[in-house]
């Protein structure tokens, strides 16, 4: 998620010498280009950079019809090939997925160093990019209507005890419910004006699903049912006053923090960020290097950074407290200014303390 000045150079410039080296993608149009794309230069807030368009593709970007990043060779860097065929490998790998041991096989490497290569490169490690791959899969199975037990061996996976087991952090529901698009789940939802536009506060009778900012209630409630358009969304003022109350007197800055419980889906990865960012006090902020390297991951600074974008819970899980390595504010889901107002708020409550 962050842009280094080089890497804003070589895409400003069109620096037909990076091909190759990196692909970017721009939040606004879902697309990803190579740096010498002649279209129209992105903001430099809304882009983001992965070493190979294979990731880009896999965050849900598409490739750029004017520049076709997809098409790029080969890199020369041979790590990055080396990475490149480990995807490719677990990418096919319908039922088992390859050991750390076969999957060295494959790159020419060492285990120790493929792991080290690979989460260095793609920000978790081969074992996490399977599992998520997987969850993809029968996500993607389930909502097309597949049945639960041939949708979780289609996805690879051996046994259903485990993936039952996990569903509530994984899927947010068990896989039944999630195939139906949330059906039969219902998720109460208010709004009310804060200092930051429009808040969306929504709930389950386990915690809140999604805490929102925006311009519009409308676009917000649409927004809200992407996710599980069969599921029961009602609005319900009364029940969820106590948590809109919360939230507006922690804008106030009457509440340093705002402990409500959560019931969001997420991968292993993006819970240990989100809990990362919990753990930073308020008033403070943290680099996302400063996190990757809390969770145990180090070179993941780019996909905890993705983790950051993904975040359905504004303020509870407190994004806007992940900065750039130069203290430089990058992109929040809801928009630099807030997270701007956010930040120097917090800052004015802590000299006040």
């Amino acid at each position: 998620m962050m842009i280094d000045d080089l890497t804003w150079q070589a895409i400003a410039q069109r620096d037909p010498k990076a091909d190759g080296i990196f692909v970017y993608a721009v939040d606004s149009t879902g697309i990803f280009c190579r740096p010498s794309c002649p279209g129209r230069r992105p903001r430099r807030d809304n882009v983001r950079t992965y070493p190979l368009a294979d990731l880009a593709l896999k965050a849900d970007y598409r490739a750029c019809r004017r520049c076709h990043p997809e098409r790029i060779g080969p890199p020369v860097n041979t790590n990055l090939e080396k990475v490149r065929k480990v995807m490719k490998a677990i990418d096919q790998s319908d039922e088992s997925i390859p050991d750390l041991a076969a999957l060295g096989r494959i790159a020419g490497t060492s285990p120790f160093h493929l792991q080290r290569l690979f989460t260095r490169v793609v920000g978790i490690s081969p074992r996490d990019y399977a599992d998520a791959l997987r969850l993809k899969r029968l996500k993607a199975l389930l909502r097309a209507g597949d049945d639960v037990a041939g949708a979780l061996y289609e996805a690879g996976y051996g046994s259903a005890s485990r993936l039952y087991e996990k569903s509530d952090a994984k899927l947010g529901m068990t896989p039944a419910t999630y195939r139906q698009g949330g059906a039969g789940t219902r998720i109460a939802f208010t709004s009310a004006p804060c200092p930051l536009g429009t808040i969306l506060v929504a709930a389950t009778a386990k915690g809140i699903a999604a805490l929102y900012f925006g311009d519009d209630e409308a676009a917000l409630i649409r927004e809200l049912g992407d996710e599980f358009p069969e599921a029961q969304l009602e609005r319900d003022d009364r029940a969820l006053r106590a948590f809109v109350d919360k939230a507006l007197a922690h804008l106030a800055g009457k509440r340093p923090s705002l402990d409500l419980p959560l019931d969001v889906q997420s991968t292993a990865f993006q819970r240990q960020v989100w809990k990362a960012l919990q753990a930073i006090p308020a008033g403070e902020t943290r680099s996302y290097r400063d996190i990757a390297v809390a969770i145990g991951k180090p070179k993941a600074a780019l996909a905890v950074g993705r983790a950051c974008a993904t975040n359905p819970a504004a303020l509870v899980i407190p994004c806007h407290r992940a900065v750039g390595t130069d203290g430089a504010l990058h992109g929040y889901r809801w928009g630099l200014a807030r997270k701007r107002r956010l930040l120097e708020a917090e800052t004015r409550l802590k000299r006040s303390a």
